[in-house]
C-alpha cells in the first residue's frame, strides 16, 4: 500500500512539473498557425465594416451579430494564421481616413480595388470581380434606357464610392442623390423616394435576398472592378493575408465562400 502511495506521489509530481513547463495556448486560430503559413501568435487583428453592406456584412436581427462574407472569410484566414478577428462598426464616410491613420488593422467591406485610393492606404490581392447594376422595385416596368432619358426618374447611390462615380458616368445628366450607406438608398427606393439605385451586383442580390420579391435588376454595366481588403500603408499583415487567400484559392475554400454568399467565382480573376 505504502509503495502505491508512493508511486502515486511521483506521479503527481510530474505531471505538476510537466504543466509548468508546458507552453501556454495564444489563442486566436487553435492556438498555432495552419501548416505552412505565416503564424501571428494569436495576435488581435482589429477588422473595420459598416454592418449595412449584405452580403459582405451585416447585423442578423434573430441574433444580433454580425454575418456575411467578410466575417467568414476574416474568420477563415484568421484560423489559419492564428489570429483573433475583432471586427468594428465604422461609417463609410470616414473609413479611408481612419486607416490612413492606423486606426483599424484592415478594413473588410467590399471595397473595390481603385488607383486612386491606392495612394493613401494599401490593398491586399483581390478576392472577387465586380459589375455595377441598375436595381429598382420589382413592379418597375421603366427601362434603361428610360432612367437616361426621363429626368424624373431618380437615382440614388452611396457618396464617395465607384458605385457613385459609375452612377454619374452612366446618367450624366441626371442629378445622382447620395446616401451616407446603401442601406438608406434601398430604402428610399422600396419608399418610392427614388426610383432606382446604382450598386455593384453583388450587393445589389444581398438587398433582393433581404427583401424578396420587392426588389430586382434591370441593367449590367460592365466596369472591370475587383475588391480587395484595405490596410494602413505598410501594414505586416498584407502577406500573412495574402498567404492565406492564396491558400483558400488553391484548396476551393475560397470558392465555396464566394458561391456561398452569392460572389463570383475567384477563378474568373484569372482573366
Amino acid at each position: 500500500m505504502k509503495k502505491v502511495t508512493l508511486l502515486l506521489s511521483i506521479l503527481a509530481v510530474v505531471s505538476l512539473v510537466l504543466t509548468a513547463c508546458a507552453p501556454k495556448a495564444t489563442g486566436g486560430g487553435g492556438g498555432t498557425a495552419a501548416a505552412g503559413m505565416p503564424d501571428l501568435k494569436g495576435r488581435t487583428v482589429t477588422v473595420a465594416v459598416e454592418n449595412a453592406y449584405p452580403p459582405f456584412n451585416s447585423i442578423d436581427q434573430a441574433t444580433s451579430k454580425g454575418v456575411g462574407w467578410d466575417y467568414d472569410a476574416v474568420n477563415e484566414i484568421c484560423r489559419r494564421l492564428n489570429c483573433v478577428p475583432e471586427f468594428k462598426e465604422v461609417a463609410w464616410d470616414g473609413l479611408f481616413p481612419a486607416m490612413n491613420a492606423g486606426e483599424y488593422d484592415m478594413a473588410a467591406d467590399g471595397i473595390t480595388y481603385k488607383m486612386q485610393r491606392a495612394w493613401g492606404v494599401d490593398f491586399s490581392i483581390p478576392y472577387t470581380p465586380v459589375s455595377q447594376t441598375l436595381l429598382v422595385r420589382a413592379d418597375e416596368s421603366h427601362t434603361s434606357d428610360e432612367f437616361t432619358a426621363d429626368q424624373n426618374l431618380k437615382v440614388g447611390t452611396q457618396i464617395q464610392t465607384t458605385n457613385y462615380d459609375a452612377a454619374v458616368s452612366i446618367f450624366p445628366d441626371k442629378e445622382i442623390v447620395a446616401f451616407e450607406d446603401f442601406g438608406a438608398p434601398v430604402l428610399a427606393l422600396l419608399s418610392g423616394d427614388i426610383d432606382g439605385v446604382v450598386i455593384d451586383d453583388v450587393a445589389a442580390f444581398g438587398f433582393m435576398g433581404a427583401n424578396p420579391g420587392q426588389l430586382k435588376v434591370i441593367s449590367y454595366f460592365e466596369t472591370g472592378e475587383f475588391l480587395a481588403f484595405v490596410y494602413p500603408p505598410g501594414s505586416d499583415l498584407i502577406n500573412p493575408i495574402n498567404a492565406a487567400l492564396r491558400a483558400m484559392y488553391a484548396d476551393g475554400t475560397l470558392a465555396q465562400l464566394n458561391a456561398r454568399w452569392g460572389l463570383a467565382d475567384p477563378g474568373a480573376l484569372e482573366y
